[in-house]
């Protein structure tokens, strides 16, 4: 009795633990989503999931649940004493005469099945027929607890999950491989086997309620496919092979595959454990026979049965459509042997499943106990497997080996017209401007001049020597670091003269000449935020952590191309000034350009905790000296969680008790959470998918004081991220390394490193996918238009978009099938060398005029903000190709693909390499560098398009092996057949340019022509 009472305790615990757990979840969850203004996006993810999963999991515990009841009732009882059983063991023993007295014989005949219709299963085929069935069940149970253990530990809030993989031959197949080659993944099946065979009913029992509930919640994951489906947007095109608008692929496909995947597991499961119900009844198994199905239970499995193949009939369908993503063939998508052999027998399989399904539900609802027609349901689905396997596997490989590859190309040749075109399509690879280019080696001094402003923007400090400086520079006190670096571009007030890099002793006629009033610049910034996890271990306190480190402070500007003393950065903005200046600036016009006031951190890529604000305790704001200035958050995040009730709430949320019971906490407290800004935006949009590189901007976003998106304080710094739509279901179209078949940078999120706001803008309005989620989600976007203009000149083309365009565009600028299929213009990213070892050459950005882009007068002439990226043929290192994506204005988005022409050689990057390290004189200094204590590092080489030819830039830093701060020491300039390392930009253009007056540093080395190369 006590032990009951204990029980039912613990219980009633759990049940409150539980309730109070969700509670204090979806409560926070509310409070949160509300103070950042898209509670509808909640409330509608949070219904839509809520409704599958109670839905799904109540049709899928009534269905099994139902028939469980039924198999009860239908059963053979355990005490049945089968007929041919009694007669073998009379010849053995006397005491089996009780058995033939008048009553019991009688009890027996109203129990024992009519044997006329059915033969009885013997042990010899009922032990096997068991286990098969077990195992199948135990293969079933395997396959959908991975699905849902990959749910599990898939990110939070994950909502791009691609359809599970259906519970077919194939994968039945690759189960067993797993289970054999491990050993304890097999006595793991065998153990539930076994359990199976000798707990029947409990297991059926507990197996459907945990299934069902399994089986809604993996659906719930899938609310964003179900929404999509409600809201089709149309792409206003169609794939050739069924001539469907492509919306059906990415909107109604994945739903109608969800469905087939809850009905086929729903399903099979119920008709395997009632047939086992079945078979396992009457002590089977131990008196060595099974007397066959009595006429009820035929009935019963006629309409399990039915129900399934209804099931494998729409796989079937679906089947016909999924083609479009086939594999086989030399491209991706349906090819010869689809089209002409898979698809046929996919669509006579539906049509005789259908034909079979029919029947078997025919005979449920029409039962007749004494049909003729009934044996031939067993020939009729032995000849239909025959045929699976037939036109499922044997024809279709029969036609790919005799008909297709002895004529490959002329039988692929349509289909990979097919792939090409809805490829480009759907990495929006058709947009691309391509153009002719040939650099004609006739860059003159002059030509630089023209282009002084690209000359002043020549990137020489890459991220990582920067972001080393910054930390042993300007990180001013452990808890600070520098995350990041990133390449923006500013318009700055100039009108002083600008120091070149690493200036020469005698001042050069550029170095003198006064710049204009404003111009662009690019620039590398990086935020200085609070790393909490480098405070000191022993002042790592609840307090320290939770009311007193609560923000970072302030940013460094740096130009890319100059150089202060010591060849260490130069910078714009700097350092933490300790008045009302906050920071420090280089001159007065750069505090005129980029706004600074109190740039406090409380969002940012490292903020990771969680904050209280406005309580009694004072929040570090920054170092002064050997003091420290305190402040008190005024901004408009967080949470009030003043009450008490609140603060209950929140501690059970955050797992905090310590929110109980400290006395610091005023009636304005709020606290802050989900201050990292990519957790904060995955959880508002967990559909879209986020670029990896945030970057910061400082701008006054409200300069008309109006804007109620961003509210006015002395706070300019904003967090820009790009956001993608994409999708695995565009037909036809190639898969990359990621999965994805389809993407467009559709949305632009802006968030508020001080107050926390977040705002998402639509970037491209011809995205049908992105239409779709502005139709489900009406609040949730607005038009870039709204997006103010200071904030709108700093977006720019995002790397991680580019970086799939361009891989795409290795293999899919072929547009001729024959090209493509011979695969003869296959390119490839160059390698560089980095430090001292080759990496793919990364994209970059760059401020220059693009060559063959028209410009009229001088007055016209306008260099642009784009990103880069050069091509080299496969297994050659001569440059091929240059891709350019342009950045400002009306042509933001726009992409320029500059062909050279296959006849002539252009250096490539690998080549410049090992002109480099091949020159005696550099690679004797570079070696110098290299001894101990100190090693060279040899930066980024930057192909520079100037005019109509190509310049070739690479810095080269020092750095210490101990205690890390990177110097720019050397710039190495290449252009045509000519080398120079000097100690700046200016003396290498000069010694190339005007090698007359080459100072005594410079080195050159005239090389060979090379023979041309394609």
């Amino acid at each position: 009795m006590f032990w009951k009472w204990c029980f039912r305790l613990l219980i009633v615990f759990l049940g409150l633990w539980l309730l109070l757990t969700l509670g204090s979840r979806i409560g926070a969850e509310i409070f949160w989503f509300q103070e950042v203004g898209y509670l509808q996006v909640f409330l509608l993810r949070l219904v839509t999931r809520g409704a599958l999963w109670v839905f799904v999991a109540g049709v899928s515990a009534t269905y099994l649940l139902g028939n469980f009841v039924i198999a009860q009732r239908l059963k053979y009882p355990q005490s049945l004493k089968i007929e041919q059983v009694r007669r073998e063991e009379a010849k053995f023993s006397s005491e089996l005469k009780n058995f033939l007295s008048p009553q019991y014989p009688r009890r027996d005949q109203i129990r024992t099945p009519d044997t006329r219709s059915f033969k009885p299963l013997r042990l010899r085929w009922l032990l096997p027929l068991a286990l098969v069935l077990s195992f199948l069940l135990g293969l079933m149970l395997a396959h959908y607890g991975q699905i849902a253990l990959s749910y599990w530990h898939s990110p939070i809030n994950r909502a791009n999950l691609p359809v599970p993989v259906l519970f077919r031959p194939e994968i039945i197949w690759q189960l067993v491989r797993q289970i054999l080659s491990q050993v304890w993944y097999l006595g793991l099946v065998a153990g539930v086997v076994i359990a199976i065979l000798i707990y029947p009913r409990l297991l059926f029992w507990a197996i459907a309620i945990i299934f069902s509930i399994g089986l809604g919640w993996m659906l719930s994951q899938h609310w964003a496919k179900v929404l999509q489906y409600f809201h089709p947007t149309a792409f206003n095109g169609t794939e050739p092979l069924f001539n469907r608008d492509i919306s059906f692929y990415i909107f109604s496909l994945p739903v109608g595959e969800l469905l087939e995947f809850w009905l086929m597991g729903l399903f099979l499961y119920g008709f395997v454990a009632v047939t086992l119900t079945y078979l396992l009844s009457a002590d089977s198994l131990s008196q060595g026979i099974f007397p066959g199905f009595s006429p009820q239970q035929q009935r019963h499995l006629y309409g399990m049965g039915g129900l399934l193949m209804l099931v494998v009939a729409l796989s079937y369908w679906l089947s016909r459509y999924e083609l479009v993503y086939s594999s086989r063939g030399v491209s991706y998508g349906a090819s010869y042997t689809d089209v002409t052999a898979q698809l046929p027998a996919y669509t006579v399989l539906f049509v005789l499943a259908v034909a079979i399904a029919i029947y078997l539900l025919w005979q449920t609802f029409f039962w007749r106990p004494k049909s003729k027609y009934r044996p031939l349901v067993f020939s009729g689905l032995g000849i239909y497997l025959a045929m699976v396997v037939v036109g499922g596997f044997i024809l279709p490989s029969a036609v790919q080996y005799l008909v297709v590859e002895p004529n490959e190309l002329q039988r692929e040749q349509p289909y990979i017209q097919r792939t090409i075109a809805l490829t480009r399509q759907a990495f929006d690879l058709e947009a691309i401007d391509a153009r002719t280019f040939n650099p004609q080696g006739e860059l003159t001094e002059a030509d630089i001049k023209a282009n002084a402003l690209t000359i002043r923007n020549i990137r020489l400090w890459d991220e990582r020597p920067l972001l080393e400086t910054n930390r042993q520079l300007q990180q001013i006190r452990p808890y600070y670091r520098f995350p990041d670096a990133d390449i923006d571009r500013y318009t700055l007030q100039t009108n002083v003269t600008t120091r070149r890099p690493a200036a020469p002793q005698k001042p050069s006629v550029l170095e003198q000449e006064l710049v204009e009033a404003t111009e662009r610049r690019q620039v590398l910034i990086s935020a200085r935020e609070l790393d909490y996890n480098a405070v000191p271990q022993q002042a790592q306190t609840w307090v320290n952590r939770n009311l007193i480190y609560t923000h970072g402070f302030g940013f460094t500007l740096s130009p890319v191309n100059t150089v202060g003393p010591g060849g260490l950065p130069e910078y714009f903005v700097k350092d933490i000034s300790g008045d009302s200046n906050a920071l420090s600036t280089s001159s007065e016009g750069i505090r005129d350009s980029v706004p600074i006031g109190q740039p406090r951190i409380y969002y940012g890529e490292i903020t990771n905790t969680y904050v209280m604000t406005g309580t009694r305790v004072r929040e570090l704001d920054y170092p002064s000296g050997s003091e420290n200035i305190y402040n008190k958050y005024d901004g408009q995040g967080g949470i009030k969680i003043g009450s008490a009730w609140r603060r209950w709430l929140f501690a059970m949320y955050l797992k905090d008790w310590q929110m109980v019971l400290t006395r610091d906490f005023l009636p304005e407290t709020k606290v802050l959470f989900r201050r990292n800004i990519n957790q904060r935006i995955r959880a508002i949009a967990p559909f879209l998918k986020f670029d990896s590189d945030p970057y910061l901007v400082a701008a006054d976003a409200n300069l008309e004081k109006n804007n109620q998106d961003f509210p006015t304080n002395q706070s300019y710094l904003y967090w820009m991220i790009d956001a993608y739509t994409t999708s695995d279901r565009y037909p036809y179209s190639d898969i990359d390394k990621d999965g994805i078949s389809y993407i467009r940078n559709s949305v632009k999120v802006v968030i508020d490193a001080y107050h926390g706001t977040v705002n998402f803008y639509i970037a491209d309005t011809s995205d049908p996918i992105i239409a779709t989620w502005s139709a489900i989600f009406p609040n949730l976007f607005k038009p870039l238009n709204a997006m103010p203009v200071s904030l709108r000149s700093h977006i720019r083309y995002p790397v991680d978009f580019f970086k799939i365009q361009s891989e795409r565009l290795l293999t899919y600028h072929m547009t001729d099938p024959q090209v493509f299929y011979n695969r003869e213009d296959q390119w490839q990213i160059p390698n560089e060398i980095y430090g001292s070892e080759a990496r793919p050459v990364e994209p970059y950005y760059l401020i220059t005029n693009l060559p063959t882009v028209p410009f009229v007068g001088a007055a016209s002439r306008r260099e642009e903000f784009i990103l880069l990226l050069p091509y080299t043929p496969r297994q050659r290192t001569n440059l091929i190709a240059w891709l350019a994506a342009r950045s400002d204005g009306e042509n933001y988005g726009k992409l320029l693909l500059y062909v050279f022409p296959k006849e002539r050689l252009v250096y490539g990057t690998e080549q410049i390499e090992a002109r480099i390290n091949q020159d005696p004189v550099i690679s004797q200094q570079i070696s110098l560098w290299n001894r101990q204590g100190s090693r060279a590092i040899q930066g980024n080489l930057l192909v520079i398009p100037i005019e109509q030819s190509l310049l070739y830039v690479e810095p080269i830093y020092l750095e210490a092996t101990q205690n890390s701060l990177p110097t720019l020491v050397r710039v190495v300039v290449a252009y045509e057949n000519r080398i120079v390392m000097a100690q700046t930009l200016e003396q290498a253009l000069q010694a190339i340019f005007q090698p007359e007056v080459t100072p005594a540093p410079a080195i050159i080395r005239p090389v060979e022509e090379a023979a041309p190369s394609s």
